[in-house]
């Protein structure tokens, strides 16, 4: 039977009038009601497929050109269709429905990857980021929060593949009691493809899920080969074997202070919408550090990573290696790689790292090289919760002061202290007070109750956008203000971005640049690096030279050290 005689109504059907009658009525009328419902549906799961199809995976590319695309694999999907009968039909059609489904998920994830890390979800990689997504979310919102949010997720990845496949049978269906249509349909649209691919219509040629699995794929063999190829890299280290004691020769008797500063990019010092209040925090430290006897000096660091997984960032910048996704960082942190604190235990340094932002056992300390850890719980805050439950960054300083640098006699210290005041969710943001009436932070309690709630900000972008930027500029000067009220000859900082803030606050394509300074008093320190040919002052220009972030520490220990610069990496 053609697709023409499925509709063509026989003589007597057509001379036949129709009965009249209010039940005949009523049920005539329930029949379209349902035959509208059903087509309703029909179109719905067509959309929902077709999304699926040609949806792109990066926010950026949401344009109404990137949906005029005739999807390949629709139409592969249509000819299997024609092709098997029965039970078969059926089995493939599920097949496929879950596979897409999976697929529609995995394009969702990009998404949310493309908003916070600037990057689409790496299959290999990045499921060690759900532990530290949950910990977040229980520091936040509560361990309740945590596992209904954990639930919600589960329920809407299942809900998407299950109804990508109800919608694929239901197509599925259609396809097979209107076979001759399709198969029409499949020819035109088959010709117009390869038509298109001959004369480069990219845009409506384009094959997204077969772009998005074989991407996946992919990763498996590629990720093997990262992995031999950071080994390799790892194996060489011309500090190995450098003894302590012709180790940072150039900073002898200075406690040494690096902090990082989340979320601290390129974009907060030169984005419109940030830069004139940031700069002018920056500027005008500058100044007021130089009327205190400092100096200062700032370049630009490229870093591994956007938007968030700070550790990568700290990582690479203490070891030297270009650390960019977990497995790299979890090799890293199992290896003997000599890291910029353990150099400056060698030289006979005490080594400290301060982390606000952790609240569970870190046993990377051991690599780094530290000798103590004052994490969340051992810093003596009993202050309110900022952010997602951190301590405000004066506070973290103060204590570091009081438990390190306030010591009578106290040896030479470096320090690690990641300022995370400027983390996401940026609200609410705390204020500086006088630094002698900090105590254990109970005084921040009106700060913490007038602020902004984040679920409040998070409402708007615009908000967001403006929180980041108080919350930096508030970090900033809570950084400038330490080093003018304990600040003296024997102290050095070098603090920098661990890297740009999340696309939803710089938009797309930000880059992963982030500001570097060193402030020194002693002239001497700063001579050291005369030649890097960094900005005077804390704001680097937008012509200072960019280093990858893994450079820093051969350049580091090479101008503080007594030794020649090692050979290039071969």
């Amino acid at each position: 039977m053609s697709f023409f005689t499925r509709f063509r109504r026989s003589p007597d059907q057509e001379r036949t009038p129709p009965e009249t009658g209010t039940d005949d009525d009523g049920s005539r009328s329930s029949g379209r009601k349902r035959a509208v419902a059903a087509w309703v549906l029909t179109a719905l799961a067509c959309l929902l497929v077709l999304f699926a199809l040609v949806a792109p995976n990066d926010v950026s590319r949401y344009t109404p050109g990137a949906f005029v695309r005739i999807p390949l694999e629709g139409l592969l999907g249509v000819a299997l269709v024609l092709v098997l009968q029965g039970r078969a039909r059926k089995v493939a059609a599920v097949l496929v429905g879950v596979v897409l489904g999976l697929l529609a998920v995995v394009k969702v994830v990009d998404l949310g990857f493309f908003l916070i890390f600037a990057r689409p979800f790496n299959l290999v990689f990045d499921w060690s980021l759900v532990p530290a997504g949950l910990e977040f979310l229980t520091t936040s919102f509560g361990k309740a929060g945590a596992i209904g949010a954990a639930a919600v997720v589960v329920v809407i990845v299942a809900a998407v593949v299950l109804l990508v496949t109800l919608s694929v049978l239901r197509l599925a269906r259609l396809v097979a009691r209107y076979d001759t249509a399709a198969a029409r349909g499949v020819v035109v649209l088959g010709v117009a493809w390869v038509a298109c691919a001959l004369f480069g219509a990219q845009i409506v040629a384009g094959t997204p899920v077969a772009g998005v699995a074989a991407a996946r794929l992919a990763q498996v063999p590629a990720s093997l080969r990262d992995h031999q190829e950071f080994a390799r890299q790892a194996a060489v280290d011309d500090f190995r074997a450098t003894p302590g004691n012709e180790l940072l020769t150039g900073l002898r008797g200075k406690d040494v202070l690096v902090a990082f500063v989340e979320s601290y990019g390129r974009d907060a010092v030169e984005n419109p919408r940030f830069a004139p209040k940031i700069d002018a925090v920056l500027d005008a430290g500058s100044r007021s550090l130089r009327a205190a006897g400092f100096a200062s000096r700032s370049g630009w660091l490229t870093s591994p990573t956007a938007g968030g997984g700070s550790w990568l960032a700290h990582g690479t910048l203490l070891s030297g290696l270009w650390t960019d996704n977990q497995r790299r960082y979890d090799s890293l942190v199992k290896s003997d790689r000599l890291t910029l604190p353990r150099a400056f235990r060698s030289a006979g340094w005490r080594t400290v790292a301060v982390m606000p932002g952790t609240t569970t056992a870190w046993p990377e300390a051991s690599f780094y090289g530290y000798q103590q850890v004052d994490d969340r719980w051992h810093l003596g805050y009993n202050g309110p919760r900022f952010n997602w439950g951190t301590p405000p960054d004066q506070f973290t300083l103060s204590a570091f002061q009081r438990s390190e640098r306030a010591r009578p006699g106290h040896p030479p210290v470096m320090a690690e202290i990641p300022l995370v005041s400027s983390h996401a969710p940026w609200a609410p943001t705390p204020t500086l007070i006088g630094w002698n009436a900090v105590g254990d932070g109970t005084v921040f309690g009106p700060q913490a109750a007038a602020g902004a709630r984040p679920d409040v900000v998070w409402r708007d972008p615009g908000r967001v956008r403006d929180a980041y930027r108080d919350s930096t500029a508030y970090s900033l000067n809570t950084l400038i203000s330490y080093m003018e009220t304990y600040g003296d000859k024997n102290l050095v900082l070098v603090f920098l971005g661990d890297h740009q803030a999340a696309p939803i606050v710089t938009g797309q394509n930000a880059g992963h640049d982030v500001p570097i300074t060193i402030v020194a008093r002693d002239p001497a320190v700063l001579n050291k690096i005369s030649g890097w040919g960094w900005q005077d002052g804390l704001r680097p220009a937008p012509n200072t030279p960019v280093w990858r972030m893994d450079t820093f520490r051969d350049r580091f220990l090479t101008a503080f050290g007594s030794r020649p610069p090692p050979p290039p990496a071969r």
